[in-house]
């Protein structure tokens, strides 16, 4: 039998060549050479790892607010030569993870079960998310729209947002039921209305009438300018408990921006001209607003008896602000059932309900 040939062409890093024959079967020497050559190679870099995890390692400056907060990080903290051992398999991946000097292979993998494998890739956002995110912004920041009825009615106002907590909150609220009032001389309003142009709104919650300058009331030597008027189905106020078919309320303000609200009672009874005239310019959609053609005498608004009732109250629509004059007109004016019938159509109930008096001084006018 010959001598078998060896062969040093398989170099270990920290030993000898070691002859490997050839002798050897064939098959056998292609398995065992990659496995001498891993073998010799963890040794020789276990034993540099050993050294180093004796000394404690630096940590570069700029890492050391990261390594702080991973510091105080809820998970485990790694046990003693895990750091070594990771850089033992970290070389030895460099060295042998391509070929070996051959050229060929290894086909070796060094692995720690689930701490080695590789992250899992997030999933691409869609295209639209962008979008998405911006209606979801949207709809965060959406806020409900009051109304008479249902979930954001009357009894929710106060919650829908922070600027109509006074309607839950409030202590001087409007309406109120106008009763047990003391009965003294008021000063008589001193009302300077002129024909003038209007626009017709419906804003969602009544039928308004937005009005040109120039027309106004003045009491105890104070002028309020005539801002608008606006209708509520049926009247929110009510005199010793009665409540009137419509109420008309007429909006005046002050240079100070004090408010105070002329409140006109509807009953059903003969047509009243100036309201028709509003009648005839209604928008044909809500939100919409029209420009009437002709001029509004406002003074066919108001009743012939000029006594009235008066008290401190609030807007009886969001945001409920206080600290507004109410003068309530004690004579009401009359609509024609057609007349009636034309806004029940469009808001068959837009009042809000009787809020409490809370020991408030009623004036009625002699």
């Amino acid at each position: 039998m010959s001598q078998p040939r060896c062969h040093p062409h398989v170099r270990l890093p920290t030993l000898a060549a070691a002859p490997v024959c050839s002798g050897a079967p064939r098959s056998r020497l292609r398995r065992s050479a990659p496995v001498l050559a891993v073998g010799g190679l963890l040794l020789a870099l276990a034993a540099s790892a050993g050294a180093s995890e004796t000394a404690p390692a630096r940590t570069p400056a700029a890492a050391k607010p990261a390594a702080a907060a991973a510091a105080s990080a809820d998970a485990p903290a790694a046990p003693a030569g895990a750091e070594g051992l990771e850089g033992v398999k970290r070389k030895l991946a460099e060295r042998l993870g391509a070929t070996t000097e051959t050229g060929r292979s290894t086909g070796l993998r060094i692995t720690n079960k689930a701490a080695d494998a590789p992250p899992a890739r997030s999933p691409a956002r869609p295209a639209a998310a962008p979008a998405a995110a911006a209606h979801a912004a949207t709809e965060a920041h959406h806020t409900p729209h009051w109304g008479y009825e249902g979930a954001w009615g009357p009894q929710a106002w106060g919650q829908i947002k922070p600027e109509f907590a006074l309607c839950a909150q409030g202590r001087r609220q409007s309406p109120i039921d106008i009763r047990g009032g003391i009965a003294v001389e008021l000063p008589p309003i001193q009302f300077d209305y002129r024909p003038t142009g209007f626009q017709v709104l419906d804003n969602g919650h009544t039928i308004q009438a937005n009005l040109g300058s120039g027309n106004a009331i003045t009491l105890h030597g104070r002028r309020y300018d005539l801002l608008q008027f606006h209708f509520h189905r049926p009247s929110e106020e009510r005199v010793e408990g009665r409540q009137y078919d419509m109420v008309a309320h007429l909006v005046h303000r002050d240079p100070e921006g004090r408010l105070a609200v002329v409140a006109v009672l509807i009953t059903r009874g003969a047509p009243n001209p100036a309201v028709q005239l509003v009648w005839n310019s209604l928008p044909l959609e809500r939100g919409d607003s029209l420009a009437s053609p002709v001029q509004l005498d406002l003074n066919q608004l108001l009743p012939q008896d000029p006594r009235y009732y008066t008290y401190m109250g609030s807007l009886t629509t969001p945001p409920c602000s206080e600290g507004v004059m109410w003068l309530v007109m004690k004579q009401p004016i009359t609509l024609s059932t057609e007349q009636l019938d034309i806004f029940a159509r469009l808001y068959p109930l837009n009042a809000r309900p009787i809020q409490p008096a809370a020991g408030r001084l009623i004036k009625e006018g002699l």
